[in-house]
């Protein structure tokens, strides 16, 4: 996997799922811009209703002893990937949002 993909982190200790913009991968562990997995269907409504996010993406480090698997986030058969998913509900590219800073065309749609 390279920067700039879209990616499912799994984790351990405690057990949870990441989802994001893949940053970096080193021995140590990898760099991640996104959110809990949990929190993307709550993020996906406020942006699609244009109202002011509750929650938004951090860039967070996960060291590699936290680190389970890390998936693509692709399209598998009729199970579309989270990405197609943002951009079916929100009606933009998720990575108008995972940018830091934030691309000009998700700062428009939110005013």
């Amino acid at each position: 996997m390279t920067p700039g993909e879209i990616v499912l982190v799994n984790l351990v200790a405690p057990r949870e799922k990441f989802w994001g913009v893949l940053h970096d991968t080193s021995p140590a562990g990898v760099t991640v811009r996104g959110l809990a997995l949990d929190a993307l269907d709550g993020w996906m409504r406020e942006l699609a209703n244009e109202g002011e996010p509750s929650f938004f993406p951090a860039t967070v480090f996960f060291p590699l002893h936290r680190v389970e698997r890390v998936f693509a986030d692709e399209t598998l058969g009729e199970m579309e990937s989270y990405a197609e998913r943002f951009r079916a509900v929100v009606g933009k590219d998720v990575r108008d949002f995972l940018s830091w800073p934030p691309r000009a065309s998700a700062k428009k749609s939110r005013s």
